[in-house]
């Protein structure tokens, strides 16, 4: 019987890909038809393996790549050399890859080089300046010229695909960060955050990480917090701090010793949904909260110059202020003093999905693999 099935290797290294990926890797493994390879870089550790516990799923191979100030050369040959002699021994008909980063553009050359056909979720998505975000705008658009099946989460990115004159075929799925963001939300999480009341404060939820903010940009935004805090009283700031030092060890010196601001360890999965549920609003640079927030009526700031999911922006859940110190303040007091203005954010309509990407993506499989 297992011979009859269709073999697929899923390959995630990070913790948004590992969120993203796990309601196709569900659907897949509860499919009959196919046979399905979960295949782990190690790019992330510790935030990956959080998320693969919440989503019950499991490695079965980990190449386990992740050293100490590794650069991105190192993760992409580290990641090509572990994966060639895996997909010549588990010789898949498809292999899956999720977003941007590094490990997906070393899995996508990898299975390009062995001539596997590459489905790539979440495809699509473009800001037009190849240094911004870095590197993952050039990744994804790499990715874009070896796939044969574009999973595309808005209307968007598939203009954005059929306007780079992109081979293979294109879906317009929706985006599978809903999918799990609705499972989990639907058992309303806590988020414990030790000395925090929830209900005594209007909590602001951050998180900064990006390369294009590290150093200056980093002390602007910092700075912005500060004086977010000072102007209003009543308003609490948590902010999760990404593992590098080059973006914790500032962080941490500038922001450490106020009272309302809680800096802590990076939340699991349940826990950061469970942060987004309670906060009033979202400064991020993220790109996966620019879509997990507005299906939660949070509104969001980005603090980036530039963003690949413009259709939050169009729709109103999110804006783009920047890194300036001046430009943070100004937006987020806006919202913290304005009920119009923060209820038109807050109520407008999230355009990336309604929770059943998975399944289309899964009929799409089947469907190529059945030409």
């Amino acid at each position: 019987m297992s011979n009859l099935r269709h073999q697929i290797c899923i390959v995630l290294g990070t913790r948004p890909e590992a969120i993203k990926v796990a309601p196709v890797i569900q659907a897949l493994q509860s499919d009959d038809r196919f046979a399905t390879q979960v295949l782990l870089t190690g790019q992330h550790k510790e935030m990956v393996d959080q998320v693969m516990q919440i989503f019950d799923i499991e490695a079965d191979h980990n190449l386990d790549i992740m050293q100490a100030k590794q650069s991105l050369a190192d993760i992409t040959c580290r990641s090509l050399q572990g994966l060639q002699p895996l997909f010549q021994q588990l010789q898949p008909d498809v292999v899956l890859v999720q977003g941007d980063t590094t490990t997906a553009f070393a899995a996508a050359l990898a299975a390009f080089y062995q001539q596997i056909p590459v489905g790539h979720i979440e495809a699509g998505l473009r800001t037009d300046n190849i240094y911004n975000p870095y590197p993952e705008e050039a990744n994804r658009r790499l990715i874009s010229q070896i796939t044969r099946l574009h999973f595309a989460p808005t209307t968007q990115a598939v203009q954005n695909l059929k306007a780079s004159g992109v081979t293979g075929t294109i879906h317009h799925t929706g985006n599978t960060v809903i999918d799990a963001l609705l499972t989990v939300a639907g058992q309303h999480p806590p988020c414990n955050i030790p000395g925090l009341d929830w209900h005594q404060h209007r909590t602001i939820l951050a998180t900064v990480h990006r390369r294009e903010n590290w150093g200056t940009p980093l002390q602007e935004i910092a700075n912005g917090f500060l004086q977010i805090l000072d102007r209003f009283e009543d308003t609490a700031l948590v902010l999760p701090l990404h593992r590098n030092p080059t973006v914790r060890e500032p962080l941490q010196a500038l922001l450490g010793q106020h009272p309302r601001i809680f800096l802590t360890e990076p939340l699991d999965y349940t826990d950061l949904v469970g942060a987004i549920q309670r906060c009033y609003l979202l400064l991020t640079d993220s790109g996966g909260l620019q879509e997990e927030a507005p299906s939660l009526g949070k509104p969001v700031l980005v603090l980036r110059e530039t963003t690949e999911r413009p259709e939050a922006v169009t729709a109103g859940t999110a804006k783009l202020i920047g890194t300036r110190t001046n430009n943070i303040v100004t937006e987020a007091s806006s919202l913290l003093q304005n009920e119009a203005a923060y209820n038109a954010m807050a109520k407008a309509i999230n355009p990336f999905g309604d929770g059943h990407a998975s399944e289309r993506i899964i009929t799409a499989i089947q469907d190529f693999l059945q030409q």
